[in-house]
């Protein structure tokens, strides 16, 4: 029996066309420009993942006579989603790891492995790390996720060289599959789950999942502990149907162990010398201490004055324009982006929406009414897969909401291997959107 009206198709078809779903899904009316009224705006995006690369380049490919600059703070880009699996050697590192050269090279994009220091809206200016500036008709920001250190009491930047949150790849990916790795058959392996809002909301529940695959198949003795500052969470379940069936979860041998917080799961402060967890009431031993520590927009968010009292940037959802300061963008996770969670693929969906509400406004044209595409995978085990997908829009009270019948989640029932595979094939095919 189907979870929601299409799902299964919908679901088939996010996973194996990935990328093509979104465009169909996401994009108002906009005829690619021949001779736009735009020729020679200058457009900065800030930020090389999944919203960045895919502002950039759809500016291009629907007006080419438009001047877009990508600033990505790197030479190559490391993705987060999919960093769990290579965190229990699913995948090589390199896995994650993608060039920019096919954007300046097939788009005519101007790519800057420099970081952005500083924005001045009245002026319309950037400046870069190396002290140079760009000047921008509209910029888009793609910047990401920072996170609220000491929020935690005792965990800060140094504290993370200690007990990794590897929530932003790369070498805190690395330090974390090393001590997993190094990690004694009997130990525990604990995960500090952050408070709503944060990136990718059943990340840190797949990543349990993957860990007590391979704790499972290499150190049977020992168990996964999710210390929770909630008290539910994202595909819950889901999670939970499989780590029953797969990990004994709820019985006296599970490799999984979830605590809630009103069951004391909150922590509240971390000695990461000893790596302990403590909670209100109590205090846990880990051998390897995983703490993904609350959330905010990223720093040049922050810096620039697109931030509200939550931490996040609040935008017209209809342009993902700014509500602090005019001219500038802001897609992905940094954003307040009403239903829609800050996945890969929901910023994705933003970019391409900002995409077409930029070429709009640059040639003097009315923005369309847009719609937005969501597909979130997750793994339990290698072959065996979930997902939550959804179509969204603006509803008649102008808030982005989602669709009521255009998605749902993966039925009990329904075939794990097949939602395993769609979850490679969705990463497959983003990056090749992304940087093909």
């Amino acid at each position: 029996m189907k979870t929601r009206i299409d799902r299964r198709e919908f679901i088939k078809f996010a996973g194996a066309a990935g990328a093509v779903a979104g465009i169909t899904l996401s994009l108002p009316a906009c005829a690619q420009t021949k001779n736009g009224g735009a020729a020679g705006a200058k457009v900065v995006v800030i930020g090389g993942g999944y919203g960045g690369t895919i502002a950039a380049k759809y500016i291009r490919m629907m007006d080419p006579s438009i001047d877009v600059t990508l600033v990505t703070g790197e030479k190559t880009f490391t993705s987060c989603p999919m960093s769990n699996w290579v965190l229990v050697n699913m995948h090589e590192f390199e896995w994650l790891t993608h060039s920019y050269d096919k954007l300046a090279a097939n788009y005519g994009i101007t790519v800057i492995p420099e970081t952005a220091t500083k924005i001045d809206p009245e002026g319309r200016k950037i400046t870069l790390k190396s002290g140079n500036t760009l000047p921008y008709d509209r910029a888009i920001l793609s910047p990401g996720i920072g996170f609220k250190w000491g929020a935690i009491e005792g965990y800060d930047e140094e504290a993370a060289e200690l007990c990794p949150h590897a929530w932003q790849a790369g070498p805190q990916t690395k330090l974390l599959h090393q001590q997993l790795e190094a990690m004694p058959d009997g130990g525990k392996f604990i995960i500090v789950a952050p408070p709503d809002p944060f990136r990718c909301p059943p990340g840190p529940y797949e990543r349990a999942s993957l860990v007590a695959h391979y704790l499972k198949a290499n150190k049977p003795k020992s168990k996964v502990i999710i210390l929770d500052a909630k008290d539910k969470f994202s595909k819950q379940e889901l999670f939970v149907s499989g780590w029953q069936k797969l990990y004994g979860y709820e019985t006296d041998n599970s490799l999984i162990e979830w605590v809630a917080g009103s069951s004391d799961g909150k922590v509240v402060e971390v000695d990461p010398q000893r790596k302990i967890a403590v909670t209100e009431f109590d205090e846990h031993q880990a051998d390897v201490l995983n703490v993904i520590p609350p959330q905010k927009a990223g720093a040049i968010a922050e810096a620039t004055g697109l931030t509200d009292d939550t931490g996040w940037c609040p935008v017209d959802h209809k342009t993902w324009e700014s509500k602090m300061q005019p001219n500038i963008h802001v897609v992905g996770d940094a954003t307040i982006p009403g239903s829609l969670p800050k996945s890969g693929y929901a910023a994705n969906s933003e970019a391409k929406v900002c995409a077409a509400a930029v070429v709009d406004l640059l040639n003097g044209r009315e923005v369309g009414e847009p719609t937005w595409v969501n597909t979130c995978y997750s793994l339990l085990a290698p072959d065996y897969g979930i997902s939550v997908a959804m179509v969204y829009r603006i509803d008649a009270d102008g808030q982005l909401n989602s669709v009521e019948g255009a998605g749902g989640v993966s039925p009990k029932d329904g075939n794990s291997a097949a939602e395993a595979i769609y979850a490679e094939s969705w990463y497959s095919n983003i990056v090749d959107d992304m940087f093909a």
